[in-house]
């Protein structure tokens, strides 16, 4: 075993390789992926992961491919090359590789105006429909050629079909006959060395002439195959020889054809299993959440909330570490059992995974490096049969690490110089590093040993890190803290175990002076950082109440400006409109004083000038009261000249709208009123009751409508610049004036803008009952800015 191979199994690199196996489709590509090994070029670790990432595209926007299972082909092709025959099997499993080559082939179809990087390897599958064909139109299964393989074979078998029936019809008549019943141990038909026979008993031997093929285990009974039917039957084995004979030419005959596409076939399958392999650690990719990061071989690491994917996704606690940026060296401590170890491991795992072209769990910018070397020393090596102490083996393993480290070299060292005296371990421990540092070696290393605090604190281009322990719960949070070194916190976890401060003040007088005021400063920026951790939360959480109450100004803002642009166009809409029906007055006026002008000569003149005087004034006030826009919504000496009942035809004085009274009016101070589609509580003030009558609508319901046949009916709606709602309201009634006056076709100006109210008015006119047809408007109409409608 090489030295990486030793390295990535502490790693356990070779259970994420075990995992990615299981989403594998045959052995061959299992095989394949349990051999992975880490790449240390840029480029291809590069093009291997930017595949694995495009795989995982395609997979989450049309759904990952299906495999199917398969075998290896290479060597029966060469059989077949050299003119051996396959076996059914064989060329069944080549059958497959064309379906799954054919099937890839067809699924990428709707993958094509992606850019992806896979498409080359796509582009290379050549399908061969007519030998998958052939060869699934001569099998039933691995064990049966069909019929229709070949005419011969066909007719081969139809005669075989044919003298069976024959034998089993003579053989019936011997079985119904009186004369051989008591002969025969059971009246059934059977074979034997495929020939067809009787059950005789042993005793009625001379009965039934013919040939025994066989006896029971008891001997009580003989198998015999009747003199009558020796002949047919020899003949079915004759046909059995030659079905026999034709199968193996059917079987010599798609043998050679596949022959002369072996190498095709052959390409074609190592496609199939390449693309296997790329959807499988897609498929890891999404089980383990994981995303492909920056990669470079600069020695950057920087891994945002990184997961241990061997650990349950239910339990880890995602880490964020940095190296290689403004320092080269991290010392990692903290207390037993605190993460430092699982620290090492993510780094080192997650490198390997991603130098294997896999994606790893972290989260988004997140920078990772690739190393010549990955050289790594967790976990007790102690060696009994070597005589070994644990101090002895780590020494070992740090000095390969020591003969192969460089400036392109990950490191990973847990418990760095322990296992011997500790002044001695540390003192060794803070030589390795300097040794280390000097040959710019990336290197994350785990200690208990205080100098190596105090070195990580005075040396440029080493850090400090620790894990965070809750020293009120003895129990660790798993966070790791750049730049704070961490205390094994044993003062304190004896103090809550119970240790009495007696024994803690006697072990603290123990304590050097230098260490206790160093130990005291490590405390001091501890209580500082969770200060400014409660602080920075505090201030983030204000800022985002801040951000968000903003952002809520800013809509309602935007809210009051939109509304305002509709009240203003709607004023504008409705001041046009109010012009428009004044100009008309206007000229039926001027039209009418025409008139009379010119029957000045009539006898009766002065009283037709009288007349229209009259109706003139008429006219000019209201004029006057359609060119005046405000008009008084209230009349506060109206009082109902009875109690409304259900289906009353009231006016709603306040939007100048009509609608229909959906209960009896009680004590009560509103009563329920429907305007076009909208139901609502109208307080009685606001109402006025109208003339009406009770038309009976098509089904259980009876609405109530205005019954006005003097008004003239307008052909025309426009609803543009009201709200969906009023729209609604407005459509309604309008198609009720309508329906009175007999109208056979309207029209209805929405206008184009965003085409909400279009969608609206459509909707409406779906589902009415008056409504015959509708369309849009074609040029010279207003196109889709309005809506012709035919009434029922």
């Amino acid at each position: 075993m090489s030295i990486i191979e030793k390295y990535t199994r502490v790693l356990e690199l070779d259970k994420i390789l075990l995992q990615l196996a299981e989403y594998t489709c045959c052995e061959y590509a299992k095989n394949i992926v349990l051999n992975i090994k880490p790449n240390t070029n840029l480029a291809i670790v590069k093009e291997e992961t930017t595949k694995t990432n495009d795989a995982l595209y395609l997979a989450s926007h049309f759904g990952t491919p299906s495999f199917s299972k398969m075998d290896n082909p290479i060597d029966h092709l060469k059989l077949a090359q050299v003119g051996g025959v396959l076996s059914p099997r064989n060329l069944l499993n080549i059958a497959t590789i064309l379906r799954q080559v054919r099937l890839l082939q067809e699924w990428f179809t709707q993958c094509q105006n992606h850019q992806n990087s896979l498409k080359s390897i796509f582009e290379m599958l050549i399908p061969n429909k007519e030998l998958e064909k052939r060869i699934n139109t001569v099998f039933l299964s691995e064990d049966e050629i069909d019929d229709f393989a070949s005419e011969e074979l066909l007719n081969i078998r139809r005669k075989i079909k044919q003298l069976g029936a024959k034998i089993k019809e003579d053989l019936d008549k011997m079985i119904r006959s009186s004369t051989y019943q008591k002969a025969l141990q059971e009246n059934i038909i059977t074979m034997r060395d495929g020939r067809y026979v009787l059950p005789v008993k042993a005793e009625y031997k001379g009965v039934v002439s013919g040939l025994v093929h066989d006896t029971s285990s008891s001997g009580a009974t003989l198998f015999i195959e009747p003199i009558s039917v020796v002949e047919a039957n020899n003949d079915i084995r004759v046909l059995k020889s030659k079905e026999k004979a034709e199968i193996e030419r059917i079987l010599a005959e798609l043998s050679a054809y596949c022959g002369d596409f072996a190498d095709s076939i052959s390409r074609n399958f190592e496609i199939v299993i390449c693309l296997n392999i790329y959807f499988a650690k897609a498929s890891l990719a999404v089980n383990m959440k994981a995303m492909l990061p920056i990669i470079s071989n600069d020695g950057k690491i920087k891994l945002n909330k990184a997961r241990h994917p061997l650990i349950s996704k239910d339990t880890v606690v995602p880490i964020s570490i940095e190296l290689g940026y403004n320092y080269t060296s991290l010392v990692i401590t903290g207390p037993n059992t605190g993460g430092k170890t699982v620290t090492l491991k993510t780094l080192g795992l997650l490198t390997l995974m991603t130098m294997c072209g896999l994606l790893i769990p972290v989260s988004d910018d997140s920078v990772i490096s690739i190393f010549d070397n990955i050289l790594v020393d967790i976990g007790d090596e102690q060696s009994i049969a070597q005589n070994l102490s644990t101090f002895s083996a780590h020494m070992t393993n740090i000095v390969s690490i020591l003969d192969r480290a460089d400036a392109k070299s990950l490191v990973l060292v847990d418990e760095l110089g322990s296992g011997t005296d500790p002044v001695e371990g540390a003192a060794i421990a803070t030589a390795i590093l300097e040794q280390l540092r000097e040959r710019k070696t990336i290197v994350a290393a785990t200690t208990h040993y205080a100098e190596l605090k105090v070195y990580a604190l005075q040396t440029k281009g080493v850090m400090n890190a620790s894990c965070e322990f809750d020293v009120k719960t003895l129990k660790p949070t798993y966070r790791l803290l750049i730049g704070t070194p961490g205390r094994s916190n044993a003062f304190e976890i004896s103090r809550k175990l119970g240790l009495s401060e007696s024994i803690l003040n006697a072990a603290s007088e123990y304590i050097a002076h230098d260490k206790k005021n160093f130990e005291d400063v490590i405390d001091g920026l501890e209580s500082s950082r969770q200060d400014y951790e409660e602080k920075s939360a505090q201030l983030a959480k204000e800022a985002r109440e801040l951000k968000q109450l903003k952002e809520d100004l800013k809509n309602l803002n935007q809210k009051a400006i939109d509304e305002k642009e509709k009240i203003i166009e709607k004023a504008r809409q409705e001041a046009s409109r109010i012009v428009d029906n004044v100009k008309l007055d206007s000229q039926l006026l001027i039209d009418e004083l025409d008139k009379i002008r010119k029957e000045k000569d009539k006898e009766n003149f002065s009283t037709l000038a009288t007349q229209a005087k009259s109706q003139v004034r008429g006219r000019i006030d209201k004029l006057q009261d359609k060119a005046n826009p405000v008009v008084a919504r209230t009349n506060e000496d109206y009082v109902l000249p009875r109690k409304l009942k259900k289906g009353d035809t009231v006016l709603i004085v306040d939007i100048d709208k009509n609608g229909v009274v959906l209960e009896d009016q009680t004590n009560a101070k509103t009563v329920l009123v429907q305007a076009g589609i909208m139901k609502s509580r109208v307080d009685i003030k606001n109402l006025r009751l109208t003339e009406t009558k009770k038309v009976n609508i098509k089904g259980k319901t009876t609405r109530t409508i205005s019954s006005n046949k003097t008004a003239k009916a307008n052909m025309e709606l426009d609803l543009r610049g009201q709200t969906v709602e009023e729209a609604i309201m407005e459509l309604d009634m309008f198609i009720n004036q309508s329906i009175l006056s007999n109208i056979a076709q309207v029209t209805i100006i929405h206008g184009k803008g965003t085409g909400a109210l279009r969608s609206a008015v459509h909707s409406y006119l779906k589902q009415s009952k008056y409504i015959k047809t509708f369309r849009l408007g074609v040029f010279g109409e207003g196109e889709a800015g309005v809506t012709i409608a035919e009434i029922k």
